[in-house]
């Protein structure tokens, strides 16, 4: 994955409400909103959750309406990349990486399977890159992650902080921790291509802002729904089109602002230099001009 710029990544989870149309759809309204990839959930209830949790629980249960049918996959993604933007989708079973394998562009592994690194592995053999959040994980929890894979060398990887909390309060958003996780993994370059960024639950443009500009986060992945009424879209931590379509302008536009750092006139300058003040008596124009006609 390109590292040039701060990569933009619609996380759709179950907002597809399992419908294929609506899932297009998604799709298309993210690429016109900016962004460089689209990703997907591809879990089974029945080997997400343990059998004495949904033996008893109703709302684990009923998470069965909130599955990605596997049958999609292909289609979504020939969509995504007809759009020009990446594919990836989250395996949350082992299998479910082989059966993505043909189709993703990167995998991305959540916070809540850090612990389990057999699908760290899993990924990670297929040689393709990986992105994985760290919420509520320790320091040590993302370095056993990071020296679980460390026989493939060479890979790019992606390590995202986040706060697992649906929504999170900006105030524990903890920006800071990017640096520190850079700063702290640093050892780690010698086995990956290691990149840093932002998965976010708190729908504040400050937030996003502040993770791109201040703290140089290359990937940014928040939860998208098209319209409010996605599965996910009650508890608040959801971005609509019109809101992250505006956050990626603001970047885009800060960062033609950034310029090319020389020392020198820009061209919207150049007509002004000949009425700056003349050396030889401090009046303007330049007095080789004060002689022309001036409209």
């Amino acid at each position: 994955m390109s590292q040039s710029k701060t990569r933009f990544v619609a996380e759709i989870s179950s907002n597809h409400n399992r419908d294929l149309g609506r899932a297009i759809k998604m799709i298309e309204s993210a690429a016109n909103a900016g962004c460089d990839a689209v990703k997907f959930q591809l879990f089974k209830v029945d080997e997400l959750f343990a059998p004495e949790i949904l033996a008893t629980s109703k709302i684990h249960q009923s998470r069965r309406q909130w599955e990605l049918p596997l049958e999609f996959i292909p289609e979504l993604a020939d969509k995504t990349h007809e759009l020009g933007m990446e594919f990836s989708c989250t395996p949350f079973y082992i299998e479910a990486v082989e059966e993505l394998k043909p189709y993703v562009d990167f995998y991305k592994i959540a916070s809540y399977e850090l612990l389990w690194h057999d699908i760290f592995r899993s990924c990670a053999a297929t040689g393709k890159p990986l992105v994985f959040s760290t919420g509520m994980a320790t320091q040590s929890e993302i370095e056993g992650v990071l020296n679980s894979i460390k026989e493939f060398a060479g890979l790019d990887v992606t390590i995202l902080r986040c706060t697992s909390a649906y929504p999170t309060p900006t105030h524990e958003a903890n920006l800071k921790s990017i640096a520190s996780l850079r700063r702290a993994l640093k050892p780690f370059e010698e086995n990956f291509n290691l990149s840093f960024g932002w998965s976010d639950h708190t729908v504040s443009v400050s937030v996003l802002m502040s993770a791109v500009l201040k703290y140089q986060s290359k990937f940014i992945e928040f939860h998208f729904d098209l319209d409010g009424d996605g599965e996910e879209y009650g508890p608040g931590h959801c971005w609509l089109p019109q809101q992250i379509s505006e956050v990626i302008n603001m970047v885009q536009m800060a960062n033609l602002a950034d310029g090319s750092g020389s020392i020198e006139a820009g061209d919207s300058e150049m007509a002004d230099r000949v009425w700056r003040a003349d050396p030889t008596d401090g009046l303007r124009p330049i007095k080789t001009i004060r002689n022309e006609k001036i409209v």
